[in-house]
């Protein structure tokens, strides 16, 4: 397993030059000059030269692109255009505010939904099976902002049970504010994240093994929690690991509407604000993480099936 670890991390070295390149040629040749969005529409030719002179621009594009391969190693991506700030500072700070909201969500979400998935795929085609299919597609049709508007104007503002938007840094105080975006949060997996789990329990239901199992006179709660459960974990450990690195990237929508300064408002701010380098060194940092993570679930499916070999 260490030899394909290491194997799978010296492959992600081409990928991962190849992203940057990609992320590099999209804000600094396909999408203009950075330097003449940075200045403004009346901005004059010498202050468009200045601009270019602070912020590297005016050196040649191979030079600028190695300055931010070490950027990225580093992990020194400069200072924000707009607050001028070391963007590495306002990710730190931001990591925080961020995983207060996604990782409770994220682990409130799954101990709701996998139960819940096994239940109904015990109790297929059954009554409570059609009508959670139904309540869980209507869910799904339903837009996030819905979801964030009502939360706010009924628990919220017309309750007043929870705070309407705003930040408390203090480990306690935080939770006032983190609660009603968890629950939010944990309504807007539930449709589709049961109907997925669902699916795949279902389709264990009827492999040969589980035929066996009761053949042998197994109960339906064993073979449910010691059989199809650690069998439908492989494509469960898919969809959840490669969740994480948006977990750590924090929810754009979220953050905005309630004003937590998390790593989603500060993508939200950046991209209002046209900085480049802020919105960069998130793509890249994304990129970064799915890949990691990528490599944990493929790590993980050994453990949980020993069927399968890593090669």
């Amino acid at each position: 397993m260490w030899r394909y670890v290491a194997r799978r991390m010296l492959y992600m070295i081409p990928i991962l030059f190849g992203i940057t390149l990609v992320t590099f040629l999209l804000f600094n040749v396909a999408g203009g000059d950075p330097a003449a969005q940075a200045a403004g529409r009346y901005a004059t030719p010498e202050r468009l030269a200045q601009i270019r002179e602070q912020m590297g621009l005016d050196k040649p594009l191979l030079e600028q692109y190695l300055h931010m391969v070490k950027q990225l190693a580093t992990f020194d991506f400069g200072r924000s255009w707009s607050s001028r700030q070391e963007i590495s500072g306002l990710i730190w700070a931001g990591i925080g505010p961020s995983l207060s909201v996604t990782f409770p969500a994220f682990v409130l979400s799954l101990l709701i939904t996998i139960p819940f998935s096994l239940l109904l795929a015990a109790k297929r085609n059954t009554a409570i099976d059609k009508g959670t299919m139904v309540t869980c597609l209507g869910l799904i049709s339903i837009s996030s902002v819905v979801y964030v508007l009502a939360g706010q104007y009924f628990l919220a503002y017309k309750l007043g049970w929870f705070p309407v938007s705003g930040w408390d840094p203090s480990w306690d105080g935080r939770w006032q504010y983190a609660t009603l975006p968890i629950l939010i949060m944990v309504s807007l997996s539930l449709g589709a994240d049961i109907l997925f789990f669902r699916t795949v329990f279902v389709e264990e239901m009827f492999q040969d093994y589980v035929r066996t199992a009761r053949s042998k006179g197994l109960s339906n709660a064993k073979i449910l929690l010691k059989h199809v459960l650690k069998n439908g974990m492989v494509p469960i450990i898919t969809a959840v690991v490669l969740q994480i690195p948006f977990l750590i990237t924090g929810s754009l929508l979220i953050e905005s509407f309630f004003g937590i300064p998390g790593l989603g408002g500060l993508i939200y701010q950046a991209i209002q604000e046209a900085d480049f380098p802020v919105i960069k060194a998130m793509v890249l940092i994304g990129a970064i993480s799915y890949m990691v993570f990528q490599l944990i679930s493929d790590v993980l499916y050994a453990l949980v099936d020993p069927k399968i070999r890593l090669s």
